[in-house]
């Protein structure tokens, strides 16, 4: 599918894979579905996932006892699918409510102008029914969990209504991101212990700077754009600066993430996960050329794999704990 979606074509949005499953499998009348809830760009469900399955990870490999049944210091395969559908639903949703609040600039915008709204292929009626439909999956996945982690899950509604709004009034759009996106990180440990302690904080911590360096790395594709529809956000701050804030950014991530696994007492070798998520991020800090649309899009996606490192590494500590005694 290579024809860009407008007012009188239906096609793809302008930033979503050619040839995508969405416009493969899906009927024609699905599509503005699919775009609203970002089906075809499936990196930001992974995003928000990834921060659930680290502490669904740092929470059942906690203390773990060399010789453990390994069963008990991995995180349960339910768990893990129950926050994968969560994931996928909730950022549908959040998509959607945030081009229902955005509609007006994503006219003006060109990477955006072809999205389901704007394009006028959904009326704002029909998108509100689908986020919540959307949200009602989102809610039943929620309502598996205890009583305490439904609370916890309840509260992160207060900052996802904010987030659209906040590249109005600060030009750190992208904290506010991470506040909403790193939320799992407190929801797995909850789940598993029914309460909170200061290592799924600084887990939360850690998350929320490493979402502010990487969705300040997309947003220097729109920096133009944005400036001349006054949109404020943390690559237009940062501008030639952007370098040295994404070392401290992702430097003070991993320290938080190195911190939170000591005061979980998970495994040392978990540790090895944080130093190959380092090599990865100092990479994209080398390589980076701001002034490259399709380079800085490419690199924002390459942060499923620090997901992927991170948590591949929780799950060798605990799985290192269950099998030492037997080395």
């Amino acid at each position: 599918m290579d024809i860009i979606q407008s007012r009188q074509m239906r096609g793809r949005v302008a930033d979503a894979p050619s040839g995508h499953w969405v416009y493969r499998l899906l009927p024609r009348a699905a599509w503005p579905y699919a775009q609203l809830a970002r089906w075809d760009r499936p990196i930001g469900w992974k995003l928000l996932l990834w921060p659930c399955w680290w502490s669904l990870a740092m929470a059942a490999s906690a203390g773990a006892e060399p010789g453990a049944p390994l069963r008990t210091v991995l995180p349960s395969p339910w768990l893990l699918l129950l926050f994968l559908v969560g994931a996928i639903a909730m950022r549908g949703a959040g998509c959607t409510y945030n081009d229902l609040v955005d509609h007006d600039i994503d006219e003006k915008v060109e990477r955006t102008r072809s999205r389901p709204l704007p394009s006028g292929q959904v009326s704002r009626r029909q998108a509100w029914a689908f986020l919540v439909a959307q949200a009602l999956v989102g809610l039943l996945v929620l309502l598996q969990f205890n009583a305490f982690a439904v609370l916890v899950g309840l509260g992160s509604l207060a900052v996802v209504a904010v987030y659209p709004f906040a590249k109005r009034f600060t030009d750190w759009p992208q904290f506010f991101l991470g506040l909403a996106f790193s939320w799992g990180a407190l929801m797995g440990w909850a789940v598993e212990f029914g309460s909170l302690s200061l290592a799924p904080f600084l887990l939360y911590c850690g998350s929320i700077l490493w979402v502010i360096g990487y969705d300040t790395i997309y947003a220097h594709q729109d920096k133009e754009d944005d400036a001349i529809v006054g949109v404020r956000s943390t690559a237009r701050l940062f501008g030639e600066n952007t370098k040295s804030w994404l070392v401290a950014l992702y430097g003070g991530a991993l320290l938080f993430f190195a911190v939170a696994f000591a005061l979980a007492a998970v495994p040392m070798p978990a540790l090895a996960g944080l130093v190959a998520a380092g090599v990865h991020m100092a990479r994209q800090i080398r390589v980076l050329d701001i002034e490259n649309p399709d380079q800085c899009l490419a690199l924002f996606k390459s942060n499923s794999t620090v997901g992927w490192l991170i948590f591949l590494g929780l799950l060798g500590g605990g799985g290192w704990a269950a099998l030492s005694p037997y080395f």
